[in-house]
């Protein structure tokens, strides 16, 4: 039996100490492996292009090319569907996030999060899941999509799931598992991750992060509230 090989991570920072911090503290896990560090987001590209890693902890904030725009560049380039974003920020009011969640970012993460923390967001977004942390994702997306005439343009963009795939998704958007969502609308887990991809295909979103924003933007997260 084939060992599972190690979770490829790029670390782009512009900040020495926080890149050495991170390489110091990934290369104890046996799980994880290094595969770069950019100092910008341009190197980020870069370097993103010619590992091809699993995991970008991307900053919002860099010299060249910010994060957000990098962030665009990888998600959106052939060949590197698979490379999942997890945003680092300094600031748990950064306006940004929404828009690096809407550049495809699988979540994000605030840089003074413990060790544990940090590890247990790179397996989540490696394995495919979201990042969102309930306290700064929900709240920021709400704040800079109250003022966005979305009720219209929503309804438009949603038209196309039917009742329970609204149901599904809301409840995607309030952090819920498929374990969870199973629960709360009698479904199995595997009905429910069913439901999932087909969301995601019809709304044209790169994974549950980008669900989550849609579902803020349009006001579907106050659906279950609603009903």
């Amino acid at each position: 039996m084939n060992p599972t090989p190690p979770i490829k991570v790029l670390l782009a920072d512009d900040e020495r100490l926080v890149r050495s911090g991170f390489r110091v503290l990934l290369d104890l896990e046996d799980d994880i492996a290094v595969v770069g560090e950019a100092t910008n987001g341009a190197e980020a590209v870069e370097l993103a292009r010619a590992t091809r890693p699993d995991v970008v902890l991307m900053d919002i904030r860099m010299p060249r090319l910010d994060g957000i725009r990098a962030t665009g560049h990888i998600t959106e380039a052939s060949g590197m569907e698979h490379v999942k974003i997890l945003i680092l920020t300094t600031y748990d009011t950064d306006e940004n996030v929404f828009e690096a969640l809407q550049a495809g970012a699988s979540g994000f993460l605030l840089k003074d999060a413990g060790p544990a923390e940090l590890l247990h967001a790179i397996r989540v977004v490696a394995a495919g899941d979201a990042l969102l942390a309930p306290r700064v994702t929900r709240r920021l997306i709400s704040q800079f999509t109250a003022h966005r005439k979305a009720a219209k343009a929503g309804e438009d963009r949603l038209a196309v799931l039917t009742y329970r795939e609204r149901e599904v998704l809301a409840l995607v958007a309030q952090g819920m598992s498929n374990d969870e969502i199973g629960a709360a609308l009698f479904l199995s887990p595997a009905t429910v991750r069913t439901h999932a991809s087909r969301i995601m295909g019809k709304l044209g979103a790169r994974d549950r992060a980008q669900l989550v924003a849609i579902a803020y933007q349009t006001g579907l997260s106050q659906f279950t509230e609603q009903r």
